[in-house]
């Protein structure tokens, strides 16, 4: 199967509402290029060099998302030109993005993890400090970034019933800041799902999937 087709069977299984993120990293620009040709138009990397290198060779109409754990001291490369941060797990590194963003003279966009797996490896607020965060005087006084809504990944298993269960406190979550009131607050992006569980994902309210060995093929 090829790039263009994997991609188009993806896409007609996708309801309107749900965007699909091709996640890119590791991968040749060639190979994004036939996804590109194919009509996809945003690309996750978890690398920030990688994603710079790629953002610097292919089209400018690309949006660029960054799906990986990120550190403070590397924003800096990616600010002139990422669209999306899916992995933004801490204020302090919520004041850098917004730092490099005002550097940058724009407001950049952002998901805010959250810890819903039962791996202790994985990155991402809990529910007390997302709340925290959103009601804390330094995040309302951020005026370069913007809160989309909220990320996570599930524990990595077979068990179907326990990557539900993980999704819809996810969205549960989601659901419960809702009601917060702040100019940076947009909150319309639930981002989870990846190519072993996405259709379970949107079921669970998911608007926003990260999609890679499905299209590209293995690493």
């Amino acid at each position: 199967m090829s790039i263009a087709s994997n991609l188009n069977t993806i896409k007609t299984s996708l309801p309107e509402h749900v965007t699909l993120v091709a996640v890119s990293k590791t991968k040749p620009v060639s190979d994004l290029m036939q996804a590109y040709e194919a009509g996809q138009r945003i690309f996750g990397e978890n690398k920030i060099q990688e994603m710079v290198d790629k953002y610097q060779e292919m089209p400018k109409d690309i949006q660029w998302h960054m799906i990986g754990h990120v550190q403070s001291n590397k924003v800096k490369f990616m600010a002139p030109f990422v669209n999306l941060i899916h992995g933004v797990d801490s204020l302090k590194l919520l004041q850098e993005i917004n730092k490099q963003a005002l550097k940058n003279n724009r407001i950049i966009d952002c998901l805010l993890q959250i810890h819903i797996a039962e791996e202790e490896t994985k990155f991402g607020l809990d529910e007390n400090e997302l709340n925290e965060l959103l009601s804390s005087s330094e995040f309302k006084e951020m005026k370069n970034i913007r809160i989309l809504g909220l990320m996570g990944m599930a524990t990595f298993t077979e068990d179907q019933n326990q990557i539900k269960k993980e999704f819809i406190h996810l969205k549960t979550i989601f659901d419960s800041i809702q009601s917060i009131e702040n100019e940076n607050l947009k909150l319309n992006t639930i981002s989870m799902g990846m190519s072993g569980d996405y259709l379970l994902a949107i079921e669970c309210g998911s608007t926003m999937v990260r999609i890679g060995s499905s299209i590209f093929g293995g690493r």
